[in-house]
């Protein structure tokens, strides 16, 4: 499998056109309904390889795409998630710099 080709569990005749929203693999339990007994077994059943991270990464991003912006009638939520994301990025990467112009008070 190269970079770029449809997930080895995608089945054309199957499941029809690709979406890539969608997880196309074996479906598990969902997080919400693990029992905190299983949930070794089911961190332990994850796929930790970069190609799964940069899947669920895809799959999320599609996912907020489908949901925000492709809408025919698109509210004001992912604008402001935009700026909000661009904010708090903004404010990380310039912290060093905030955090020399605190004011202090000298007695």
């Amino acid at each position: 499998m190269r970079f770029g080709d449809y997930p080895a569990e995608y089945n054309p005749k199957v499941h029809g056109p690709y979406d890539p929203a969608r997880y196309y693999g074996k479906p598990d339990t969902p997080f919400g309904q693990v029992k905190l007994n299983e949930l070794g077994a089911w961190f332990g059943r994850r796929n930790k390889s970069p190609r799964a991270i940069m899947g669920v990464v895809s799959w999320t991003y599609w996912r907020w795409q489908h949901k925000y912006w492709q809408p025919k009638r698109m509210g004001m939520a992912p604008i402001f998630q935009a700026l909000f994301g661009a904010m708090t990025f903004l404010y990380v990467v310039n912290y060093g710099n905030i955090r020399k112009h605190r004011n202090f008070k000298y007695h």
